[in-house]
């Protein structure tokens, strides 16, 4: 099942290509900076990137889930900051309208996103709603026309660089999850605004704002599916987004490991490299296993949702080792570098703060478990 088609090892090689001459140089000053790499996102996006998973219908290349992973993974190797633009945009900002958008909807919301015309975000996590997504207040009053939507969305990846925000109101109060709806809306709504941006450990380049909506219409066609039902929507993006989660901890694992193996064959301690010696050796190879065995639960998540069968237990198995992972071999990287991985002149230090996310974004690993156990018991 986890064969690669020719397309998917051209996806590799061009997304290799990309992030080594065009992301890589740019990697430590944007993490320093804490800019949005508006120049290196417009590559991606001439690239073909931002559409990779979507028909060409629609303005995308046609490719499946696995193509795109496989471009996160890559990108994410050498910045995570451009990883988690390129995933926030696809998985989230796309995603529900790809999934359960209308025809119109589609041709006026996806096309120009796919096409990397315009950017897409995702405001679901709220300050009374992180892991209790169901706990959302903000409110969508129904009016003439559309609806009155009053609120705040929190550590909204894109939210002051994208042109199209799908996000979730609550419509009936009194109904819980079944009276949260999903709506689309072009940022440049009046009532609607950019609130505070955040200061972060890691993914310093990556753009993440609060979001507001202050007797905000939205048009009662930017409605996506049924107003009972946008909630379940959600849910079910964000089970295809944690594949992406898994691809971008997969990517940074790996280029802990990458600079780590390289180093230790390079660096002399005792007359020797030190990757010579046994406590050396052993952290490399508990780094390759870990990240081995993610590469294939990500990839198997992928191939599954792309069949069309249920993946949901496995996108979050993926999620949760392979972020599990990357933090686990970001930490051995800076010991097996020693006093140098702890400095900035080395990528090894932003990615071990940039690994953390992976553990909290889109689900913690506690909400992981508690899906996964969901699921392996669901006959009970």
């Amino acid at each position: 099942m986890l064969e690669l088609k020719e397309e998917h090892l051209q996806v590799r090689e061009m997304a290799r290509k990309f992030a080594d001459e065009v992301v890589a140089p740019r990697a430590a000053e944007i993490d320093e900076r804490e800019e949005f790499p508006a120049d290196v996102v417009r590559r991606m996006a001439e690239l073909g990137f931002l559409g990779l998973p979507f028909p060409e219908k629609y303005g995308g290349a046609g490719l499946d889930t696995l193509a795109y992973i496989i471009a996160v993974e890559e990108i994410s190797r050498v910045c995570a900051s451009t990883g988690i633009t390129l995933a926030a945009h696809v998985s989230l900002g796309c995603g529900p309208v790809s999934a359960f958008g209308t025809e119109e909807q589609k041709m006026k919301f996806l096309m120009p996103m796919a096409k990397g015309e315009a950017l897409g975000a995702f405001g679901l996590t709220e300050s009374g709603a992180g892991s209790d997504a169901g706990g959302t207040q903000t409110r969508a009053e129904k009016v003439e026309g559309g609806w009155r939507v009053n609120g705040s969305k929190i550590y909204i990846t894109n939210g002051s660089v994208a042109k199209y925000v799908t996000f979730t109101a609550r419509t009936t109060p009194g109904m819980g999850a079944k009276g949260i709806s999903a709506f689309i809306l072009d940022t440049a709504t009046p009532g609607f605004r950019v609130g505070k941006r955040e200061r972060k450990m890691g993914h310093r380049g990556s753009d993440t704002v609060e979001l507001v909506f202050e007797d905000c219409f939205v048009p009662k066609d930017n409605l996506i599916g049924d107003p009972s039902t946008g909630f379940k929507a959600f849910l079910r993006t964000l089970a295809g987004g944690r594949i992406s989660i898994g691809a971008m901890a997969l990517g940074i694992a790996r280029g802990a490991y990458e600079h780590s193996l390289q180093f230790a064959k390079q660096r002399v301690q005792f007359g020797q490299p030190i990757a010579k010696f046994q406590a050396i050796r052993f952290m490399l190879a508990e780094m390759a296993m870990r990240i081995e065995a993610s590469r294939l639960l990500v990839y198997q998540a992928a191939v599954l949702k792309d069949a069309g069968q249920e993946y949901v237990k496995e996108a979050s198995m993926a999620k949760l080792f392979a972020s599990e992972t990357s933090n686990w071999v970001t930490d051995k990287a800076i010991q097996i570098h020693g006093g140098i991985g702890y400095m900035r002149d080395l990528p090894i230090e932003r990615m071990h703060r940039d690994a953390k996310l992976m553990e909290i974004g889109e689900g913690t690993s506690e909400i992981q478990r508690l899906v996964i156990a969901r699921e392996i018991l669901r006959d009970d």
